[in-house]
């Protein structure tokens, strides 16, 4: 017997970020958007446990107990005292590295999965506890939809939204490290005050009547900045999405993905198109959202 479950990257239409805390997190203010690029977990019995990966970037997956989904597996095995002995297999199609939550996902899927294959019986409570505890993005993909997140960005308050909304992604030559544009944050920070982070009024507003100018009008990263200072390149990538039609443009979470919100399906072919012939990035995918999140298939 072998569980899959099918789970989805994320784009934030909103990342603000408090100061550094004293343990090294920020307080985040996040409102998370589900959107329809999967990465599919399957988990089989097996002698101990074992990590495989393939798809694109398949190559940059660690395949060791490091990885999220084995972690997953590990944590759910200890509340249950049992060994973790699984054959994790992930069918990749979220980018790596991206700031789309691909790791995070992984975890997610492979919890669902290995409480589904032990019928281990964890709650929905305590799902959202472990995935808490494996990384902040973790919860939000195991919910899907549309969310905000407090804290860490592991708080959820799930959202309604009023429509689909279409979107363009732009994966970025090389990666960028999220501890380093972190730290990159806190020095362009360094000697102003950093207000509390708070959730847009009027991109919640957007969110939940379906329209797509007033959410473009209110999408914001406060990491872009940070993003740009080290990867200066990916503002390029931004004008050149801009130029094409969308409507909203800016990196996803810590990035080096960039993402551009269009107005409808139809634009957003036209905008990858100019993208993929801009040379300002190394590959694009379209994406609609809000979308389910982790889900037994």
């Amino acid at each position: 017997m072998s569980v899959t479950v099918r789970v989805p990257a994320k784009v934030n239409v909103q990342l603000a970020v408090g100061a550094a805390r004293p343990d090294g997190f920020h307080d985040l203010a996040n409102v998370f958007l589900a959107v329809g690029l999967y990465d599919e977990v399957t988990v089989t019995p097996a002698d101990e446990l074992r990590v495989t990966c393939a798809g694109p970037d398949a190559g940059q997956v660690p395949l060791d107990r490091t990885n999220l989904a084995a972690r997953a597996a590990i944590a759910l095995a200890a509340r249950r005292g049992i060994e973790p002995a699984v054959h994790i297999h992930i069918d990749k199609d979220i980018p790596v590295a991206g700031g789309m939550a691909g790791g995070s996902a992984d975890g997610a899927g492979a919890l669902l999965a290995c409480n589904t294959l032990w019928n281990a019986g964890a709650s929905r409570a305590e799902l959202l506890a472990v995935c808490a505890e494996l990384g902040s993005d973790v919860p939000f993909s195991l919910v899907g939809g549309a969310a905000l997140g407090i804290g860490r960005g592991e708080r959820l308050t799930v959202l309604e939204v009023g429509g689909t909304f279409h979107w363009v992604f732009a994966m970025a030559e090389r990666g960028l490290s999220t501890p380093a544009v972190f730290r990159e944050f806190d020095r362009l920070a360094e000697g102003r005050e950093i207000p509390e982070p708070v959730a847009s009024a009027e991109l919640l507003e957007a969110l939940a009547k379906g329209d797509v100018e007033a959410l473009a009008a209110a999408v914001s990263n406060d990491l872009q900045p940070a993003a740009l200072s080290l990867f200066p390149e990916l503002a390029d990538t931004l004008a050149a999405g801009r130029g094409a039609g969308a409507l909203a443009a800016l990196v996803s979470g810590s990035g080096p993905t960039t993402a551009f919100l269009a107005r409808d399906a139809e634009t957003a072919e036209k905008v990858a198109a100019a993208l993929r012939a801009s040379g300002t990035c190394r590959s694009v995918r379209t994406a609609a959202g809000p979308v389910a999140g982790a889900t037994v298939v």
